[in-house]
């Protein structure tokens, strides 16, 4: 597939969101992961990544995070499945506490898609909606370390309006706290 020019690399158009919206079914959102999250996301990946390597993902990752607290800050909203947040990798204390955080953060709206929904329009997988500055909205798949990302005008929409198909059947900013606190005591 052919990009547009002004694409460079996905953390380039990151780093230039204006809105990002991402659904996670599979794993914890990069952008959300503590440190040490992301060190146990990153040494369990098959083929083994050597130290190095864990070492520079881990701190790429973690540099993201800057883009939350960027002023103008983007627009940001996830939609992660509860099931996501049950799989404690790494340990899940410092991580559901760092996704509490997270969610009281005035541009962040984060949302848990329940395991009790009958009806589900994202089990074709993961993707992020992202709008860079100045241009139009793309999207961006990624799965078993293959990625795609979505220029098209009618894909891009598509997966949009899915997108808000999910939102909707999330529970609220509100429940999705009480339910990660709850969680949080779990433990």
């Amino acid at each position: 597939m052919r990009h547009p020019e002004w694409f460079r690399d996905w953390a380039a158009l990151e780093a230039q969101a204006v809105e990002l919206h991402d659904y996670s079914c599979l794993a914890l959102p990069g952008l959300l992961q503590t440190e040490v999250h992301a060190r146990a996301v990153f040494s369990a990946g098959q083929p083994l990544l050597d130290e190095e390597t864990v070492e520079q993902r881990v701190a790429a990752r973690l540099d993201r995070q800057r883009l939350l607290e960027r002023w103008p800050a983007p627009f940001v909203t996830l939609t992660i499945e509860e099931s996501v947040l049950r799989r404690p990798l790494g340990g899940w204390d410092k991580q559901l506490e760092a996704l509490l955080g997270f969610s009281h953060l005035r541009n962040v709206a984060l949302q848990v898609l329940s395991m009790d929904r009958t009806e589900h329009p994202g089990l074709g997988g993961p993707f992020i909606m992202l709008t860079p500055k100045g241009r139009q909205q793309l999207a961006y798949l990624e799965v078993h370390h293959v990625s795609r990302l979505i220029t098209d005008p009618d894909e891009v929409r598509i997966l949009a309006a899915r997108y808000g198909s999910l939102r909707a059947r999330a529970l609220t900013l509100g429940e999705s706290g009480a339910l990660i606190d709850t969680m949080l005591g779990e433990r």
